[in-house]
């Protein structure tokens, strides 16, 4: 049996705003509000639905990504001014890790959600 995540629901101070930031970061599609949810379809099996909250815990969220789509959106954080770094520890030196022989950092979103990328799981 394979066991693939469909969707899972991101709380954010203004849903449809964060939902528009990831798409913009990440190259990805923000088609406005359905239903109750700002949903991002991340890859055909993987649907990010934000939703209004006024309280919560900022969550870790880590994506691996091909090495083009790793630089990609590193630019566009660097674009956007983005704090980035190498670990969680430190999300604003600038600098990328190089574990397991790829490429990784992280940032905070809007939300203060941690948002990882590497290029090697």
């Amino acid at each position: 049996m394979t066991i693939t995540l469909n969707h899972t629901i991101v709380p954010a101070h203004d849903k449809a705003a964060s939902a528009r930031f990831f798409a913009d970061i990440f190259g990805l599609t923000y088609d406005g509000a359905k239903g109750h949810f700002a949903p991002v379809q991340v890859n055909p099996t993987l649907t990010l639905d934000f939703d209004d909250a006024t309280e919560f815990d900022s969550h870790h969220y880590a994506f691996h990504v091909e090495d083009a789509e790793f630089d990609a959106i590193l630019g566009r954080v660097r674009a956007a001014r983005i704090p980035f770094g190498s670990d969680p520890w430190h999300t604003e030196n600038g600098e990328l890790n190089s574990w397991n022989g790829g490429r990784g950092f992280y940032f905070r979103d809007p939300n203060r959600h941690l948002l990882e990328l590497l290029t090697r799981p």
